[in-house]
């Protein structure tokens, strides 16, 4: 494939080339989604200055797309390219058998539409029905809107430094503690700010060889022997049908970060414009408009 050729062009003539794959693609309405699809992702490299040419396209950044998308697309529309990517890995590049399939990816906006944030006081019944291990996790998660993977990335500041993007000076204000580093959406890695005394506890449990954990068929380098991941969230979740009758999943403590920290910023002086962008940048998702879905 030539390296001129346009995210359109670079699509077409995957598409192309798997319809020549008996029952690879079974319909025009596939061609064509599969072709819009897998423009995006070639229009994604080309932003990202990866090598040139769709068919180079790796699992990893494959995931780091998924990941990117799931912030602004509902799960139908990630499913569907997370299907067209695998296609071309299947029967073209051959990165992965056939059989065999990428990770489901969650879109973050369908959690953030149908989940609803949570009162400090609800919060900590469900850490009193938790164990241990779990319940800290759900702390330092509503104390610095974290993702439920991002627990399992956490490292302090100077360990690893956080990936350059825009930062208000506002960012953190008003909130003490120590700062840490997770990787977040897309393999990003931001700031994030933990209270003195969640730190501590935190530092207690710090692993004197890093270990690799995996999570939804991904693995991360755990320096800390937290809860994270599927298993906490799952946790979490059952914690609270069992002590409030209701689950709005772990994704709730996000939305209740977002909106405390939209309080908090707001009577600090901070325009609501400025706070939103402000917060958004802590969540690690710099769209002041998915903000303003947190703070239904």
């Amino acid at each position: 494939m030539a390296k001129f050729a346009s995210p359109v062009r670079q699509a077409a003539a995957v598409v192309k080339r798997l319809q020549g794959r008996d029952g690879v693609l079974k319909s025009v309405g596939t061609v064509r989604n599969y072709q819009a699809a897998l423009s995006r992702v070639a229009e994604w490299m080309r932003v990202e200055r990866l090598p040139v040419g769709l068919q180079s396209l790796t699992s990893q950044q494959a995931h780091h797309y998924l990941e990117m998308r799931s912030q602004s697309v509902g799960q139908s529309a990630l499913n569907l390219e997370r299907q067209a990517i695998q296609a071309m890995f299947q029967h073209l590049t051959h990165q992965m058998a056939v059989g065999h399939a990428l990770p489901v990816v969650k879109s973050e906006l369908d959690q953030a539409l149908k989940s609803r944030a949570y009162t400090r006081e609800q919060v900590e019944l469900v850490t009193l029905a938790q164990m241990q291990r779990n319940s800290l996790a759900t702390e330092i998660a509503f104390a610095a809107g974290l993702r439920a993977h991002e627990l399992l990335t956490l490292r302090r500041a100077h360990e690893r430094i956080a990936d350059p993007r825009p930062a208000r000076t506002e960012k953190f204000q008003g909130r003490a503690g120590l700062h840490y580093t997770v990787q977040g959406k897309g393999g990003l890695i931001r700031q994030v700010t933990i209270p003195l005394v969640l730190a501590e506890r935190l530092e207690s449990l710090r692993l004197d060889m890093p270990r690799r954990v995996t999570d939804r068929g991904i693995y991360y380098q755990q320096y800390y022997d937290l809860a994270g991941g599927h298993r906490w969230s799952a946790s979490y979740s059952a914690a609270s049908t069992r002590v409030l009758g209701w689950s709005a999943g772990a994704h709730g403590l996000r939305h209740s970060y977002a909106q405390q920290r939209m309080t908090e910023l707001q009577l600090l002086g901070l325009e609501r414009v400025v706070a939103l962008e402000t917060v958004s940048q802590e969540l690690g998702h710099f769209r002041p408009e998915i903000t303003e879905v947190y703070l239904r």
